[in-house]
């Protein structure tokens, strides 16, 4: 009897939060301009502690953002706004009603007539920012991942191919349109509400939810809108002579540089150290000159082209595969420190040869206009303007048994690359389980101050809450 009252208990508590759900989304529905609209939520880039909505959410308006806020702080439920669904910290909780607002209908992408400028919508992914500009003829920077919300990766700090050119992807905002605490949709910029311009430039999810942005755009011919490529494979026991060949390399302001271990498959079939080079207008000739120090630690495997702007991102297209489980870690740092990679590649081969798509990435950029920026135009801590490199563990696999063992792998290898008890860490690559301080450096308690005026409530607490 006892078992049959417990399961009876059960199935009115899930029967009781199924109608709940419904009314939610119904109620919801009726406050959209166009309910009927259909558009696609993307999958979870990680399924490890992705959240799990009660309700979606499909908005295709600011206005609709603005009335789904209003609801949701009204009814005392949590909600999150998500475009490319690619955050992979394991800060989400939206409870048993959390409402997951789509912003994937407001993917406008316009230029202005002087090509000076390009205003991105709150649900535009990395790709269709790219056509957009490349269509306009204009050049726009992004990250380097094409399935990657383009606005979002902005906020956190925004690293891509062009910031030795332009520096950091918040130096390049210029205004947004905001839906904050209130449901109220206002403009934000350095002449419009200020402190809520310097304050999301580094942690936008806490304050609100960006419908548009705009930002600097750059007229491009179609020779400026090119790149040499390189990809080039060296085997394992290589690996401190390539990362020794990554610190001394003298990367330019048009040059990116990413070390990456990881299995290519064909020639090798065995994980392997793998460089990938660009180089901003580079011919042929140039290209195999600015990466000669790599080339001639006499790989297994290269090639290279000269590719447009629309092929930028394509050697990185594995990473957006979706629905696996990756919870990853990250550090930033201050070297590549070659005396630690032969244990890295041994951890990693280890663990890759239980969850084959596993991989470790350093991302190198030149950081000379990034660092030019004042020290406090943005909350994005400068710390990292002034480091050596980004590092990424990305374990990767289905099986959720390994859960444990992926998270002792990365912990140990993001041991290994941190080097300072500070540990200043790139929000938009951390794990969760850093504190505040290491996330917003010396920035936290000015946030914490526009915080208080601009959500009072704390009604956005699901990425790294300043106020938890």
């Amino acid at each position: 009897m006892r078992v049959l009252l417990a399961a009876q208990f059960l199935f009115t508590a899930v029967s009781s939060l199924a109608i709940r759900a419904v009314t939610i989304s119904d109620e919801l529905n009726a406050l959209l301009t166009d309910s009927d609209a259909t558009v696609n939520l993307r999958a979870r880039w990680s399924t490890y502690n992705a959240p799990d909505p009660a309700v979606v959410v499909n908005v295709r308006s600011e206005c609709d953002v603005a009335a789904v806020v209003k609801y949701c702080t009204d009814n005392d439920l949590p909600f999150l706004a998500q475009n490319g669904g690619n955050g992979w910290a394991n800060t989400f909780n939206l409870g048993q009603n959390g409402v997951l607002i789509n912003l994937a209908g407001l993917n406008a992408v316009t230029v202005s007539e002087d090509k000076t400028e390009a205003t991105i919508g709150g649900g535009a992914i990395i790709n269709e920012t790219i056509q957009a500009a490349n269509a306009a003829g204009v050049l726009v920077l992004t990250g380097n991942c094409n399935c990657v919300g383009a606005v979002g990766a902005m906020l956190g700090g925004g690293f891509g191919n062009l910031m030795g050119e332009v520096g950091q992807g918040v130096d390049t905002i210029l205004s947004m349109r905001v839906v904050v605490a209130s449901g109220d949709i206002i403009d934000v910029s350095p002449d419009c509400n200020p402190d809520l311009f310097w304050a999301m430039r580094g942690a936008g999810p806490n304050f609100g939810i960006v419908t548009s942005a705009t930002v600097r755009a750059r007229p491009a011919t179609d020779e400026e809108r090119t790149a040499f490529m390189t990809t080039i494979i060296f085997p394992g026991d290589k690996v401190a002579e390539v990362a020794q060949a990554v610190e001394d390399l003298p990367l330019t302001p048009e040059q990116v540089v990413f070390l990456i271990l990881a299995n290519p498959g064909p020639p090798l079939n065995a994980p392997a150290v793998i460089i990938q080079g660009f180089l901003h207008e580079g011919t042929e000739e140039e290209g195999r000159e600015a990466f000669a120090p790599i080339y001639d630690l006499g790989p297994v495997f290269n090639v290279s082209s000269v590719a447009p702007y629309t092929g930028w991102n394509a050697p990185n297209d594995d990473f957006c595969s979706r629905g696996v489980r990756r919870p990853a870690y990250s550090a930033a740092i201050d070297g590549m420190h070659p005396e630690n990679w032969e244990e890295i590649f041994e951890l990693f081969s280890e663990f890759q040869a239980k969850a084959p798509t596993t991989s470790i990435l350093i991302e190198r950029y030149n950081m000379a206009k990034s660092r030019r920026a004042p020290e406090w135009s943005a909350s994005f801590q400068y710390e990292l303007r002034e480091l050596f490199a980004q590092a990424i563990i990305i374990p990767s696999y289905n099986d959720s048994s390994l859960d444990a063992e992926a998270n002792v792998f990365g912990k140990k290898v993001r041991d290994i690359f941190r080097f300072t008890d500070e540990n200043p860490t790139y929000i938009n690559f951390a794990h969760g389980d850093e504190s505040l301080e290491e996330i917003f450096g010396d920035s936290l308690d000015r946030l914490r101050e526009v915080k208080a005026e601009w959500d009072p409530t704390d009604v956005f607490n699901q990425w790294f809450n300043i106020d938890a």
